[in-house]
């Protein structure tokens, strides 16, 4: 009976976590209401997966964040690398499919410029090592001050870089799963509703990145533009975005799991601020 009590109440505090990320998320992306009114119709949307970044430096590395989902339950999943990019990456999951799966990157700092490496740790030392330990610094955006100017300098060497710099911690992207999407049996499927409804794709590598080989097809839409406050002006740039997943048989009743970092890559543009 105690365990199944304790196993409602880890239930209860996923779905807390996951709902505290959503509201966050769709304060920064304000397009998400409407993709989830044209794909869902009014019907309840299961997220495949979601999506943060951070850098590889004390307090915030991937395995710090990472530990607020092991406690509810989740393991580790795969280890993805990014050498173009300077990333590394891995995904956890939950025993229970209906949760969604995180996937967790982290920047390579020490591979930048020392102007970057300098900007980056100034405003990682800002941050509070006992704030980490609190899951709501996974939706706690940035803990740092920086000028437009900054911005644009991390922006010349990393785009990644230049969006932690805007936004900081929070959910990156959420991921609807087509497997579960009632009157959809294709990704073209939702990429063609989509584009019907005026949402520009991230066309990167094609709109749909991966394949039925690879047992993953992934698209997403481009981030919205919002208006963030830096210290000297207030620019609308790339925010968040919407992906989309279609996950195929790896054997007959079980799905695949995991990632494929080719397709990744490319899903990382779709915040792009160079075009």
């Amino acid at each position: 009976m105690s365990e199944l009590k304790s196993e409602k109440g880890q239930a209860e505090q996923v779905e807390d976590l996951f709902n505290q990320l959503w509201e966050d998320y769709i304060q920064q992306t304000p397009s998400a209401a409407k993709v989830h009114d044209v794909l869902g119709e009014g019907r309840d949307i299961i997220n495949d997966h979601v999506a943060f970044r951070t850098f590889n430096l004390e307090p915030v590395r991937l395995e710090a964040l990472a530990q607020h989902f092991i406690r509810l339950g989740y393991k580790e999943g795969g280890d993805y690398h990014f050498e173009a990019k300077k990333l590394r990456a891995k995904h956890y999951e939950h025993s229970n499919p209906e949760f969604p799966k995180v996937f967790i990157s982290e920047l390579l700092v020490e591979e930048f410029s020392p102007r970057v490496q300098e900007l980056i740790n100034r405003m990682v030392h800002s941050i509070d090592a006992e704030a980490v330990k609190k899951p709501d610094f996974l939706y706690s955006g940035t803990h740092w001050n920086v000028t437009h100017a900054e911005y644009l300098e991390l922006l010349d060497e990393s785009e990644y870089a230049a969006w932690m710099s805007a936004y900081g911690f929070r959910a990156n992207h959420f991921t609807v799963s087509v497997n579960h999407l009632p009157g959809y049996q294709t990704l073209e499927q939702v990429n063609q509703k989509l584009k019907d409804a005026g949402f520009k794709l991230n066309s990167s590598g094609g709109e749909i990145k991966g394949s039925a080989e690879v047992y993953l097809e992934q698209s997403s839409t481009m981030a919205d533009r919002v208006e963030v406050e830096f210290n000297d002006k207030t620019v609308e740039i790339p925010s968040c975005f919407y992906e989309f997943a279609k996950r195929y048989e790896i054997q007959p009743g079980k799905l695949y799991t995991g990632f494929v970092a080719a397709s990744a890559d490319k899903i990382f543009e779709s915040t792009n601020a160079k075009g």
